[in-house]
């Protein structure tokens, strides 16, 4: 393979993991992103490796649900509704998505269930595993009542075999007791995992693939030139550049590129955002889900990260406010007694499939382009796992999975 060139395309976790993968498996690979590794989504998210994550966001019940949580303030889901007119479509196949719950569940099963031992084999022998670590995680509640709101979601996981143990407030602060008095129940997902500080993660992860030959490029891909069913160069500011085959992981920004290369998924920014409690005065054991709130709280190298909520306002739109001011209000009623030296905020694009599937493998219209993108709130548990797929198929290895459910071409 050293006489293949490959060019990939994004330096996000799945595509810092792909060229690894590729690089590893004797390829002569470059990588290409306009900024640099995990200036993104692959750098804000709350770092847990969710390997329980299989139950889609479009389930039963949701359309009933949606417009009340628009309206409410205290709820974790925002539109800009000056957005509502692009978003139709997407929504409508969205919600559409509802009827096939345990397909898709299968197929997120499929990606995750051994997120931990994938992140294992890719950061072995980099500096990346010392941001890796194992553990628990823990979902909080108000009480029984609220957990048996959720039971179609906790039915699911176990139905494909995922091991949690319910907890009561007792048991909460006796596994941290930092927990003492903030819930009245809990849920403990076993056999997860976390990472301390995702963006410098992802940047050690690239500082191992440069230190071994591969070769990094800032550029912006503009283009792709298609020729008789064949990609040959990628449309670049700084001019052409050519490979032998091609690896886009663009994340949330797939979508023009996706489109020109025969892919009619339709893609949408999910954004999501975190604020940072600084040198806080508390630190928790495990990651903590405040179900009542959809967010994660991790304890990361130095700060408390806070990290969740759903926007729907496009790729172009700036912060809102409303999200950030959320998370503070939840966070302060369920933590007064927490004192830190600042609150930093982001905001990043989760990009999102109406199935909340990501695409997955060869392009449409050029033979020699794979596609992996839109893996929405579990792209850092799913990135080196994908990477690990796109190196395969780009070496003609035929992964050991039924890539069906991930495939570009699929049909709504």
């Amino acid at each position: 393979m050293a006489d293949k060139t490959i060019i990939v395309v994004g330096a996000g976790i799945v595509g810092v993991s792909a060229a690894l993968w590729l690089q590893r498996g004797g390829c002569d690979v470059t990588l290409v992103d306009r900024t640099g590794p995990a200036a993104g989504t692959s750098y804000g998210n709350a770092g847990i490796l969710a390997s329980g994550a299989i139950v889609p966001v479009s389930v039963p019940g949701l359309l009933k649900k949606a417009p009340r949580m628009l309206l409410d303030r205290d709820q974790p889901l925002f539109l800009r509704w000056r957005y509502l007119p692009q978003f139709l479509p997407f929504l409508r196949t969205y919600l559409r998505q509802a009827k096939n719950v345990d397909h898709i569940a299968a197929g997120l099963h499929e990606l995750l269930h051994d997120s931990v031992d994938q992140h294992r084999a890719l950061a072995e022998g980099t500096k990346a595993d010392a941001y890796l670590h194992e553990g628990d995680w823990i979902y909080g509640y108000q009480d029984r009542a609220a957990f048996l709101k959720d039971s179609y979601g906790w039915d699911l996981r176990r139905a494909h075999g995922v091991s949690f143990e319910e907890m009561s407030a007792a048991e909460l602060a006796a596994h941290d007791p930092a927990l003492a008095a903030r819930f009245g129940y809990g849920v403990r997902m076993t056999r997860h995992g976390r990472i301390a500080d995702p963006g410098a993660y992802v940047a050690a992860l690239m500082e191992a693939f440069c230190e071994i030959g591969g070769r990094f490029v800032k550029a912006t891909i503009s283009d792709v030139v298609i020729e008789e069913g064949v990609c040959t160069a990628l449309e670049t500011e700084a001019g052409r550049m050519v490979a032998d085959q091609f690896v886009l992981t663009l994340g949330a920004w797939s979508g023009p590129l996706a489109h020109k290369l025969g892919v009619r998924v339709p893609l949408e920014s999910e954004r999501g955002y975190h604020i940072e409690f600084v040198n806080p005065s508390i630190e928790l054991k495990s990651v903590v889900m405040v179900a009542a709130g959809k967010f994660a709280m991790h304890s990361m190298n130095g700060r408390l990260r806070c990290a969740g909520v759903v926007e729907f306002a496009g790729l172009e739109a700036p912060p809102s406010r409303p999200p950030f001011e959320l998370l503070k209000r939840q966070v302060a009623a369920l933590f007064p007694d927490l004192t830190y030296d600042r609150i930093d905020e982001w905001m990043g694009h989760r990009p999102s499939t109406p199935d909340s599937l990501p695409i997955i493998g060869p392009a449409v219209t050029a033979s020699n382009v794979l596609l992996g993108y839109g893996h929405q709130h579990v792209g850092l548990t799913a990135g080196p796992k994908t990477g690990r797929w796109l190196a395969q198929l780009a070496m003609g290895r035929r992964p050991n999975t039924d890539l069906g459910p991930f495939a570009p071409g699929r049909l709504y």
